[in-house]
């Protein structure tokens, strides 16, 4: 199957689309960093690609038997302002519709047979429903038949609580084949267990059991808002920068990576070992980024880039390569950007 890939960002959904068997014919991102760490990690050359996506003409666009885009969610997270569709970056959703309108106007012969559309968790509740009911009709107008689920990124084989919504669109009239339920690669579950909480404040300020995992994290920050835990050394709190000074045990898994640009969840090592988080998504540790606080038998650092980008199914040598072109800065926003390898491969098995 040949696919388009839109929103690109580090190409999560080109890399696990690829290892599931599947073909990429060209690209859209409009950030120059993600742009970089694109084209490095994947041989791209001479592929159709384009920057803004509101600015295509559709007679440009390559044939492809599937479009993916995990489309701008500032508007629709439960950090942002929650504007979902009247914000001006969730929007871009009808840039994408307004191509296909087009497309189906010119040649429907052209048009795509899957949509595979991302996006975070609160889409489904954002505005009391009616911006997914709006993209529902949206797409309906369009041509397409939907079918939606939300997986969590611990359920494939990473380390980490993230759990997003997937949408998959079946153009009316070709053959297609239903994808969910998609069974993740983990028999183990942990459990949420909130031990304490500040009174007055938002999910912001919990205390997580150090046994389980923390609920999904926002990008709130500062004031002492966040989550936390606790630990045999006492209260790990060392900045008191909210969500970015808080330790997560090393026995369980990452809360959901942001774009915090290397200021959130940090592990304990023990002497110059990693305890866990997966051993420390499989060991072959950046040593010269372990930061924080000193005990009698704990060091507590950030989760550097490399780990980032390993909780998001990324290999090493993707990694690598993007190191070659950006920041540790732009390689933390760009692995919080990111959909989860593992979960596009899963979905892909099932695409054909």
């Amino acid at each position: 199957m040949k696919f388009l890939d839109l929103f690109a960002g580090i190409g999560g959904f080109r890399l696990g689309l690829e290892q599931a068997g599947h073909q990429c014919v060209g690209y859209v991102e409009w950030d120059k960093y993600a742009r970089k760490s694109y084209e490095a990690i994947y041989n791209a050359e001479g592929e159709w690609t384009w920057h803004d996506i509101t600015t295509i003409d559709y007679r440009d666009i390559p044939r492809a038997d599937c479009w993916t885009f995990g489309f701008p969610c500032q508007d629709i997270s439960v950090a942002g302002e929650q504007k979902g569709f009247d914000g001006d970056r969730s929007s871009q959703f009808f840039a994408v519709t307004k191509r296909l309108r087009q497309i189906k106007e010119w040649d429907t012969k052209k048009m795509p047979s899957y949509l595979l559309i991302e996006n975070v968790k609160n889409f489904l509740s954002v505005n009391r429903g009616w911006d997914f009911l709006e993209a529902q009709i949206e797409l309906d107008e369009v041509g397409y038949n939907l079918e939606w689920d939300v997986l969590n990124s611990r359920d494939f084989g990473v380390p980490q609580n993230r759990e997003r919504v997937f949408i998959v669109g079946h153009l009316r009239g070709r053959s297609t084949r239903k994808v969910f339920p998609v069974r993740g690669t983990s028999s183990e579950v942990n459990s949420i267990e909130i031990i304490a909480h500040r009174k007055g404040y938002r999910r912001n300020t919990q205390v997580f059991n150090p046994n389980g995992i923390t609920e999904t994290l926002d990008t709130g920050q500062g004031g002492g808002r966040g989550h936390y835990t606790v630990s045999k050394v006492g209260n790990v709190n060392p900045s008191g920068n909210g969500m970015n000074g808080q330790v997560y045990n090393s026995e369980g898994l990452s809360p959901t990576l942001t774009t915090n640009k290397g200021e959130g969840p940090k592990i304990i090592l023990k002497g110059s070992s990693v305890l866990n988080i997966k051993e420390a998504t499989k060991q072959g540790l950046d040593t010269g980024c372990q930061k924080g606080v000193l005990t009698d038998e704990y060091r507590i650092r950030k989760l550097t880039p490399r780990e980032c980008w390993r909780l998001q199914g990324f290999p090493d040598w993707a990694f690598d390569r993007a190191t070659e072109v950006n920041s540790d800065s732009q390689l933390y926003k760009q692995a919080g950007n990111s959909v989860t390898v593992n979960v596009i491969e899963a979905i892909g098995k099932k695409l054909c």
